[in-house]
């Protein structure tokens, strides 16, 4: 009897607002974000750092590449360690958080936003990923974006906004997160959420990302095989209350590298590849 009570528990909806209408508004404002001049698919370029001098154009000889469209020299990054300084080409207008830039130090993500650059309709800026550096390069007018089919979806169902049971952990741990780059970033992870569906028991286990109080889950699932991003997808919670969590799949989706071959993404630790079918979210882009 205790088990049953516990499975009803951990299965019903918690009492929201009608799931349908709802996941239909988070599902556009998902699309705005996606479609927007700074989003993923306008992402272009990716390139790593290496100590001392980089060159950057689309030239195809400079060390980090542009796309075409983009000053044959666009200028060049010196890295010391982790910090890194940008000189504009002879004759190349260069802004900097839409300012003016004759050069300098570049603030990076690791330090909050990062110092922005533009050239042309061309925007860059500097990311840290371990102790790797890299410029990634944005393009409003991609072709990703202008030709973007949109991205086919489960229908909503009241069965995937499940109330999980919350096991904190304390004081939080970390845990190691594969991303596509082959590398594992150990990251604080709070607890784990624990749920059952159809009588059987799964366990998710979040991660903290800096600055935010949410749950970040990055999950695996069975239908990673054939009809949603086969690196698996990503679903925010919101903190536990009360002891529950409230895991909404229908805005399970897909993670930037479904879209850009120049992304970072995590991938799901060991303990996330769910042994279930999860028909709730967004499949895979349409192509």
């Amino acid at each position: 009897m205790l088990l049953f009570l516990l499975a009803v528990a951990l299965t019903a909806a918690p009492p929201s607002d009608d799931v349908v209408a709802s996941t239909r508004a988070w599902e556009e404002r998902r699309l705005q974000s996606l479609r927007s001049d700074d989003g993923w698919l306008t992402l272009v370029g990716l390139g790593w750092l290496k100590e001392g001098t980089n060159t950057a154009g689309s030239d195809g000889r400079s060390a980090i590449a542009f796309p075409e469209g983009a000053p044959p020299s666009v200028g060049s990054f010196l890295r010391s360690g982790d910090r890194v300084s940008f000189q504009p080409a002879p004759g190349v207008t260069v802004s900097r958080n839409g300012q003016p830039f004759r050069g300098g130090p570049l603030k990076t993500d690791a330090q909050g936003d990062p110092d922005v650059l533009q050239v042309g309709r061309f925007r860059f800026h500097v990311i840290a990923r371990g102790d790797d550096l890299g410029v990634r390069i944005k393009d409003p007018d991609s072709s990703a974006r202008r030709e973007f089919k949109g991205i086919p979806t489960y229908p909503p169902s009241a069965r995937w906004r499940v109330l999980a049971r919350w096991e904190p952990t304390t004081p939080p741990v970390e845990i190691a997160v594969p991303n596509v780059l082959g590398k594992v970033e150990r990251m604080p992870s709070p607890g784990t959420a624990v749920f059952i569906l159809d009588g059987k028991g799964y366990r998710l286990t979040p991660v903290l990302e800096e600055g935010s109080p949410d749950l970040f889950f990055v999950f695996g699932d069975e239908t990673n095989r054939s009809e949603t991003y086969g690196a698996g997808r990503f679903l925010y919670a919101d903190p536990p209350k009360d002891g529950e969590v409230v895991l909404d799949f229908n805005r399970a989706y897909n993670p930037p590298c479904a879209f850009s071959a120049f992304a970072t993404c995590p991938l799901p630790p060991k303990q996330n590849r769910l042994a279930l079918r999860v028909d709730a979210g967004e499949k895979r882009p349409a192509r």
